[in-house]
């Protein structure tokens, strides 16, 4: 009795095939006879066909642009000493306040440009004098110029001075340009341009001394090329001001020619980047 039940019970299974299988062919003949489904049809597949190209490309350029991005990428050389060599060292010995002269005339000599500290105090440097009586003193902005005479006067700020720099390198044929840079730090200096042999003039102290208000004056000329300044604004100097050629470091000190030691200084970091921030972080490179 099972066994007939269960033949039966096939017979019944193959039925049903046979009536879906039926189905099956009628649809199959009639997407075959409607040309606009069959169309349809084949215009389907071939855009499941490009999804699927499309998207295998897409994760291998993804890939490759990860890879790319991790394996090229440089790795930047850090130095702990670095020493520019061939820059001369002049002592300050007839150019009294000419310390910024002094250090520009030995930066340019280094990139060989042919001109001496006497040449650039004569034609290149521009000097606004200081007067009055009691504590009424007028004289100009030091961005602007530089404060007295050469032989006793007060200084001359980096805007300035790049000014004069680019006026002589102009005559003298030279491509190059003095820039000045302003808030930079010292570490920054050394790895933007001394580990690339650019040496740089940088404003801190004589002997890395405190510096402190010695004389002060109201503005009355600006140079409105490269100073903001007002007239009539107040302009402070600094005693012991002085401007140096930033040539070298180590882990501990910085190396600076410096024309008031007639020869290379040594200044620890710390306190270089004291003095230096105390001069308002000025400093000019030329290239």
């Amino acid at each position: 009795m099972l066994r007939k039940y269960r033949i039966l019970e096939s017979v019944n299974l193959l039925c049903y095939n046979l009536r879906i299988m039926r189905k099956v062919i009628k649809i199959i003949k009639r997407i075959v006879n409607d040309r606009l489904m069959l169309r349809l049809c084949c215009l389907s597949l071939v855009l499941v066909v490009l999804m699927v190209i499309y998207s295998v490309n897409s994760v291998n350029t993804a890939k490759q642009e990860e890879t790319d991005s991790t394996v090229i990428t440089p790795t930047e050389k850090v130095y702990e000493e670095y020493m520019i060599e061939g820059v001369p060292v002049i002592k300050q010995e007839d150019l009294k306040a000419g310390c910024e002269t002094y250090a520009c005339t030995m930066l340019l000599q280094s990139l060989h440009i042919d001109m001496d500290e006497f040449e650039f105090a004569d034609s290149y440097l521009l000097e606004k004098p200081v007067y009055g009586y009691g504590e009424e003193f007028y004289g100009p902005d030091m961005d602007s110029a530089y404060a007295g005479e050469i032989e006793w006067g007060y200084g001359i700020n980096a805007p300035a001075m790049a000014k004069c720099m680019n006026n002589m390198l102009k005559d003298k044929g030279s491509k190059m340009t003095a820039t000045a840079l302003s808030g930079v730090e010292l570490d920054t200096l050394c790895k933007d341009y001394i580990v690339k042999d650019v040496p740089v003039m940088v404003w801190a102290t004589t002997n890395m001394q405190e510096p402190y208000v010695k004389k002060y004056w109201s503005v009355n000329f600006v140079d409105e090329e490269v100073s903001d300044a007002q007239i009539g604004d107040i302009e402070q100097w600094l005693q012991n001001e002085h401007c140096m050629v930033l040539i070298g470091f180590d882990k501990e000190n910085y190396y600076f020619a410096d024309s008031v030691a007639g020869e290379v200084s040594v200044f620890e970091k710390e306190t270089s980047r004291d003095k230096y921030a105390k001069l308002d972080m000025q400093a000019i490179v030329v290239k």
